[in-house]
């Protein structure tokens, strides 16, 4: 049976503006017919993939997500010595394998170098990229196609593995997402607030205009978070090649990452980083769920994390009086009472169901 791994953590933002909308505004969503703030499942991955801390802990396992990677080849072949026409050829003729090209453009000389979609890159298979070009300046010829395909190498980069990756024209070497992230919203009703802010020219005396430099305006809000996270663990040791050492690193990353990182938007402005306040963690082989449903009613209390916390443990003992228990085992961390720690999380978390060392 297939082992999940499910996170759910409450997390309390002072005001900020993580992630935006179209217009600049903080992203929101109406549950429960309440407005909600919203941070999007993309703006998290991306925050945690791009985090030192997930690329310290997974070196060498993490991949790069681009659309100008046939730019890279041609100039890498030109500056070893290539003629301009063949290394389009041959970077042409590279790219293509992760992807259609985009048409020629006047203006742009290299635009149908690129890919139409951001492709994501293994380690392994950016090395036999450079490798295959370096080849192919030296022998003075193009690319075999039994080279061509060999490009998209068997991989083992983590963020691959966790979130997956679509290659729309060879669906063949498509890889599906291990985890799947809910984009997290606030417990509560939520205004989204205007700041009206000037900025003062540091040489502007006064003697003539007293006016600020600067005027300008942007939108925020504070908020206390509920995030969920689903892991289907065997896929991820599928998607890893059954490397079981590296699973487990991957999920303690992914988890540490959960648990310490914040979205980058305006963070300048806002300083709004934060670690979760509760964690949840639950491991089991029965169909997973969110436990979203604690918050379809806004809560409004005094001690609103004292009532999150008690409001989603009920919902998920409630849950299981119903359907009986979705998880065989769960470990939980509480940072405002000094409960539980990181490390025993991430223990917990990275081994197999059933496993105790």
């Amino acid at each position: 049976m297939t082992t999940f791994v499910q996170l759910h953590l409450l997390t309390s933002y002072p005001p900020a503006n993580l992630n935006r909308d179209d217009l600049g505004r903080p992203k929101t969503a109406v549950m429960g017919g309440a407005q909600r703030l919203r941070v999007s499942s993309q703006s998290l991955k991306r925050a945690w993939r791009t985090s030192d801390l997930f690329k310290e802990a997974l070196s060498g396992h993490v991949g790069t997500r681009t659309k100008a990677m046939g730019v890279q080849i041609f100039e890498n072949l030109k500056k070893a010595g290539t003629k301009e026409k063949q290394a389009k050829e041959w970077a042409k003729a590279i790219a293509r394998q992760f992807g259609g090209l985009k048409s020629e453009n006047k203006n742009d000389p290299h635009q149908d170098l690129e890919i139409e979609q951001l492709a994501h890159f293994s380690p392994e298979e950016i090395k036999a990229i450079e490798d295959l070009a370096r080849r192919l300046n030296k022998e003075k010829r193009e690319p075999k196609e039994d080279e061509l395909q060999l490009l998209r190498a068997q991989h083992q980069a983590a963020d691959i593995a966790l979130f997956g990756r679509m290659l729309a024209s060879n669906p063949e070497f498509n890889t599906e997402a291990a985890a799947q992230v809910a984009h997290a919203i606030t417990v509560h009703k939520v205004a989204v607030e205007d700041d009206y802010f000037t900025a003062v020219d540091d040489l502007n005396k006064g003697d003539q205009d007293m006016g600020a430099g600067h005027i300008g305006e942007t939108e925020f809000a504070a908020g206390l978070f509920y995030l969920y996270v689903c892991i289907d663990r065997d896929l991820l040791v599928k998607n890893l090649k059954d490397d079981e050492d590296l699973t487990r690193e991957t999920l303690r990353a992914l988890t540490e990452c959960a648990a310490t990182i914040a979205p980058s938007g305006k963070q300048n402005s806002f300083a709004s980083r934060a670690f979760a306040s509760y964690i949840l963690a639950e491991k089991g082989n029965r169909q997973p769920r969110t436990l979203s449903v604690a918050f379809l009613k806004p809560v409004n209390g005094a001690d609103m994390l004292s009532d999150a916390m008690v409001a989603l443990n009920t919902a998920r003992d409630n849950i299981d009086k119903v359907y009986g228990k979705v998880s065989v085992a769960s470990y939980a961390l509480n940072a405002v009472a000094g409960q539980g720690s990181l490390t025993e999380l991430l223990d917990f978390v990275s081994k197999p169901l059933g496993q105790k060392k």
